[in-house]
C-alpha cells in the first residue's frame, strides 16, 4: 500500500474511533467529507448542540501555535454567529493559564469572562458579544504542542464538570482534525522542499529569504483577506506555501540559474519556464504520493503558477490582469519581490528597505496589488521585526 493511502486510512480510524466515542455514527462522514477545516469544525459544532449536555456551547476555535516566534495564530472558528476575535496573532508566554494547560495538558476554565480570564483582546471581544463561559484545550500529539482548541458559551458557568466529561470526545475528534491536518501538510511540504533544497543549493535564494518572504506574506495577508472574504485559514496555508514558489527552478540549467550577470533575452525565456515546471512538479507530487484531497491544494498552485504575473497583464507565464490573478499570487508576487531587492545576489547588491519600498510603491497598480502594497508599507515595523529575526546566516530565536 502507498505510503499516503495509508496515512488517511489511519487518519479516518482514527476518526472513526474518536467518533465511536461521540456517538456521532452518520456525523462521521461530514467530519471525513467536508473541504476545508472550517467547515469540518462547524460540522463538529452542530454534532455537540444536538447533545443535550452541551447544547450549551455556542461556538469552537482552533489557534496554532508556531513554535519559532512563540505564536498563538487565530486559525478557524465555528459559530453561532460573527466572528468576535478576528484575526490575532499573540505570544504565547504572554499567557501564564494556557502555557501551563499546554504543560499539563489539562484544560482552562473561565466561568465568568465579565469577572476575570486574562487576554484582553481576546476577553474584550467575546464579552462584547454577548460569551460569559470559556474553555480552552492545549491541542498536544506526543509531547508536541499544536495549537489550542477553545470553546466558547453564552452562559457562565457552562463547563460543569459533567460538561467537561461530554466535551472530552467531541475536544478528541476536534485535536485529531488539527494533528491529521498539519501532518498531512507537513508531510506535503516536506516532499516539494525536498525537491525545492536541490534548487536551493544550486541558486541563490537562501533558506532566509524563504523565511521572509512567507512572513511578509503573512502580514499581507491578514490585513488584505478580510477585505476578500478569506478567514485564518487562507491566511495560515499561504503562510506555509508561499515559500514553495519557486519549485520550479530545479528545472533550470546552472549555466542560468547562477549566471551572475544580467540574463540574454533567450536565456530569460529559460527562466520563465520555472513557473510551468513548478506547477508540473506539484501536479507530479500530487498525483504519485497520494495527496490528491491536499487541503487548499488550488492555493498552492496560485502560489506556484501566479507569482509572476503582473497586474498590467505583463506578467508570465500567462498574462493575467488584475483580479485575474488570484489573490494569494498577487500577494506572493509583492512578497517576493520586496525580499529579492532587499537581499544580496550574485549579480547584485542589496537594496535598502527606502529604495525597495519606493520602487514597490512606484509600481502599485500596475505591477502590484495596490492593496497588498498598502498593507507591507503600513505594517512595516513587523517587516522590520522579520528582517532582524530571519537574517541570512542567523538563527530564529
Amino acid at each position: 500500500m502507498a505510503v499516503m493511502p495509508l496515512l488517511r486510512t489511519r487518519r479516518d480510524a482514527a476518526f472513526a474511533s474518536a467518533a465511536a466515542d461521540v456517538g456521532a455514527g452518520e456525523g462521521l462522514d461530514p467530519l471525513l467529507g467536508a473541504a476545508t477545516f472550517g467547515e469540518r469544525l462547524r460540522h463538529l459544532l452542530a454534532d455537540m448542540q444536538a447533545d443535550p449536555r452541551l447544547s450549551r456551547v455556542n461556538r469552537i476555535a482552533a489557534a496554532l501555535y508556531e513554535p519559532a516566534t512563540d505564536l498563538v495564530k487565530t486559525f478557524v472558528h465555528a459559530s453561532d454567529g460573527p466572528d468576535p476575535v478576528g484575526s490575532l496573532s499573540m505570544r504565547l508566554s504572554a499567557f501564564p493559564g494556557m502555557v501551563e494547560a499546554a504543560r499539563t495538558g489539562l484544560p482552562l476554565v473561565v466561568d465568568d469572562l465579565t469577572v476575570g480570564g486574562g487576554g484582553a483582546a481576546v476577553t474584550l471581544g467575546l464579552a462584547q458579544r454577548g460569551y460569559r463561559a470559556r474553555c480552552v484545550m492545549p491541542v498536544l500529539n506526543n509531547g508536541t504542542l499544536f495549537g489550542f482548541l477553545f470553546y466558547n458559551s453564552f452562559q457562565a458557568g457552562a463547563f460543569s464538570r459533567a460538561a467537561l466529561a461530554a466535551l472530552r470526545p467531541h475536544n478528541r475528534v476536534a485535536a485529531l482534525m488539527i494533528v491529521h491536518e498539519l501532518s498531512l501538510l507537513r508531510t506535503v511540504l516536506a516532499a516539494v522542499r525536498t525537491v525545492r533544497n536541490i534548487s536551493v543549493h544550486r541558486d541563490e535564494e537562501t533558506g532566509g529569504h524563504l523565511d521572509r518572504m512567507s512572513r511578509y506574506a503573512q502580514i499581507i495577508a491578514r490585513r488584505v483577506a478580510p477585505m476578500h472574504g478569506r478567514s485564518d485559514e487562507f491566511v495560515e496555508y499561504l503562510f506555509h506555501y508561499a515559500p514553495l514558489h519557486d519549485v520550479g527552478k530545479v528545472a533550470v540549467p546552472d549555466s542560468i540559474l547562477r549566471k551572475p550577470g544580467r540574463l540574454t533575452a533567450e536565456e530569460f525565456a529559460v527562466m520563465q519556464t520555472h513557473v510551468v515546471k513548478g506547477l508540473e512538479i506539484v501536479a507530479t507530487i500530487q498525483r504519485d504520493l497520494g495527496f490528491a484531497r491536499l487541503p487548499h491544494g488550488d492555493l498552492l498552485r496560485n502560489v506556484v503558477g501566479c507569482h509572476h504575473e503582473a497586474r498590467d497583464g505583463s506578467g508570465y507565464p500567462f498574462g493575467l490582469k488584475g483580479d485575474a490573478i488570484p489573490l494569494e499570487g498577487r500577494i506572493t508576487t509583492v512578497a517576493d519581490v520586496f525580499d529579492a531587492l532587499t537581499s544580496t545576489r550574485p549579480y547584485k547588491a542589496a537594496w535598502s528597505n527606502a529604495d525597495a519600498l519606493a520602487f514597490i510603491k512606484d509600481n502599485a497598480g500596475n505591477r502590484f496589488d495596490p492593496d497588498c502594497v498598502a498593507a507591507l508599507v503600513d505594517q512595516f515595523d513587523a517587516v522590520e521585526e522579520v528582517q532582524r529575526r530571519f537574517a541570512d546566516g542567523a538563527a530564529a530565536d
